[in-house]
């Protein structure tokens, strides 16, 4: 079979570490060009099909970045900003005070918090020490936390003074030493300082201290940090209910920037973008593709704490940002608005969907309403997270979530043994080997063996557990998902975490949770009920125990009453027959 190998040489850098023409660093490999990877043809011109990158750890991101461009913006929230040596000083501050505090390498530090300038900060300060970020869903209840912080053994936590009391009392199930707590209005105009420790915030033994407090005014401590060494926890949930967590390496994340940066962006200097926001930083998308890689590139970065169709018009009004990711919702939500209030959205550079399929339907009435294309990629948290994107310039195929990225191979197994490599058009699951690939599970050695695999080459392959098919061209549709989770927002929800809550109702015999197709959230969750005796149990006090256990995203929208649930003949629920029987009500 011929093949022709590439090779792109890296460029000189000058003495602060950035490249002598002004642009970011790549590092490139040859990798042959065979009939294997058809979709290399339909690379953008500007990006090399073997594109990997040095592992470095990082920290790195924004030391350049402060080095090569100290004054350009780097935040604005809430009408204030911060330039990148800004940044990088209140980080390394933070982390100063972190190594007195006795933070030490491979220590896990959570981060609950809503975007905000403090996320990027603490980000940066936790990764210069060799602790390990937890990104902890600033929606989760006090059960979920306290599940989370328990599997990771969180030793520290940086949080709102909104939810400090939440987060102390997690206290109770793993070692908390301190609490940071911080305040919307610490970054934002005028400033409004968090307000001293309360007597709620001290329910339990951790350590309270004001995020004004934890800055220490000398340098951090030298500590050395590997690219193989352990950067971020990523919980998306487990198949049983318990949380369970991709374990990422600084170089998983790293290449991901530098895959994703290459991919997306057309070449040009640090600085001169403009990323609005809003998808939650504690989701994989949002921290790898937003708030690190916009660092990496010197991007201004326009942080939205919540979610509001208004406020994010009127901020792509003000900052005319180049690129907003976000989930389907979002898109569905924005073009609800009055035809005069999204005018500004035909001045975006890029959108892009991610975290959830999007419909077609979303797309043409995106590109009709805006006139400009809305892009749709794939990803995971085990893959930190993004391995598949449509190019800009060549082929879309609207329906399908593009090709791999630069450095990332797939194929296409079959779904019985994983053993078989199938041909082009037929249906398997879905594996991927790239540089972003997690180490595996954190504390599951089992079902890291099973997403994880070695071939007889030593290229490690992630068993993604979605069913896809290739075509001629190279581009990937996802049929459906193995396992049986839903995806609400972009983000994972096990069935069985909310069948365990609602089963704790004593008029509850058996419960169980499905996803149906929704056209702006990806999926809705619907709950079918077995009750105890004949007489149907109070649909509003199971609505109110979920209120209280799960996150919004995890609450059924429907509520549906049944003698049985389907089985097979060993006794294993059909979630399958389930749905289908759903889907056919009028």
């Amino acid at each position: 079979m011929p093949t022709r190998g590439l090779r792109s040489t890296p460029r000189v850098r000058n003495s602060c570490g950035a490249p002598a023409d002004g642009l970011p660093t790549i590092v490139t490999m040859t990798l042959d060009l065979t009939d294997r990877r058809p979709w290399l043809r339909h690379y953008d011109p500007w990006v090399t099909p073997d594109l990997t990158a040095p592992p470095q750890p990082l920290a790195t991101l924004l030391d350049e970045t402060a080095a090569e461009t100290p004054d350009l913006p780097a935040t604005e929230f809430l009408g204030a900003s911060l330039t990148w040596q800004a940044v990088k000083h209140r980080a390394d501050a933070l982390a100063s005070w972190m190594a007195t505090a006795g933070v030490s390498h491979g220590d896990r530090i959570g981060i609950l918090l809503p975007n905000c300038p403090q996320y990027l900060i603490t980000t940066f300060a936790v990764l210069r020490l060799g602790g390990v970020v937890v990104n902890i869903n600033p929606a989760y209840t006090p059960r979920e936390v306290a599940a989370m912080a328990q599997d990771a053994g969180l030793s520290a936590c940086v949080t709102l003074d909104t939810r400090a009391a939440q987060v102390t009392a997690a206290a109770a199930v793993t070692p908390l030493r301190w609490v940071v707590v911080t305040a919307l209005g610490d970054y934002a105009e005028p400033c409004d300082p968090c307000p001293p420790p309360t007597d709620a915030w001290r329910a339990t033994a951790p350590q309270v201290v004001c995020w004004h407090d934890a800055q220490a005014p000398f340098a951090p401590p030298a500590v050395e940090v590997a690219p193989e060494d352990l950067a971020v926890l990523q919980y998306s949930g487990g198949t049983t209910g318990a949380p369970r967590a991709a374990m990422l390496t600084h170089a998983n994340i790293h290449a991901n920037v530098m895959q994703t940066a290459m991919f997306f962006e057309r070449p040009q200097p640090r600085g001169g973008r403009c990323y609005l926001l809003v998808i939650p930083c504690a989701h994989v998308y949002g921290f790898t593709v937003g708030l690190l890689r916009g660092t990496w590139l010197a991007a201004r970065l326009v942080l939205l704490p919540a979610f509001d169709p208004e406020g994010l018009l009127d901020a792509v009004r003000r900052f005319r940002p180049t690129y907003i990711p976000a989930v389907p919702s979002v898109f569905h939500a924005l073009l609800a608005q009055p035809e005069e209030r999204r005018a500004p959205l035909a001045d975006v550079g890029q959108c892009n969907s991610g975290g959830a399929p999007a419909s077609l339907a979303l797309f043409e009435a995106w590109e009709a309403a805006t006139g400009r294309p809305l892009n749709q990629g794939y990803g995971l948290s085990e893959c930190s997270p993004v391995t598949h994107s449509m190019p800009h310039t060549g082929p879309r195929h609207p329906g399908t979530i593009g090709v791999p990225l630069s450095g990332t191979d797939m194929k296409i197994v079959d779904a019985d043994t994983g053993t078989r490599t199938l041909p082009v058009g037929e249906v398997g699951e879905l594996c991927i080997c790239g540089p972003q690939v997690m180490r595996g599970y954190w504390r599951r050695p089992q079902e890291s063996a099973a997403a994880v695999r070695t071939d007889a080459d030593g290229r490690r392959w992630l068993y993604t557990g979605d069913l896809a098919r290739l075509d001629g061209d190279g581009f990937t549709t996802i049929v459906q998902r193995k396992k049986d989770v839903i995806l609400v927002d972009g983000f994972t929800v096990y069935p069985a975490e909310i069948e365990d809550v609602l089963a704790s109702h004593p008029s509850v015999a058996q419960a169980a949770v499905v996803g149906l197709p929704d056209a702006q959230r990806g999926e809705r969750i619907v709950a079918v009920i077995v009750p105890t005796s004949t007489v149907d149990p109070d649909l509003a006090a199971l609505d109110a125990l979920c209120r209280e256990a799960l996150a919004r995203f995890k609450r059924p929208s429907e509520y549906h009453v049944r003698d049985t649930l389907p089985t097979s003949a060993a006794g294993k629920r059909l979630y399958r027959v389930l749905r289908d029987e759903l889907s056919a009500r009028p």
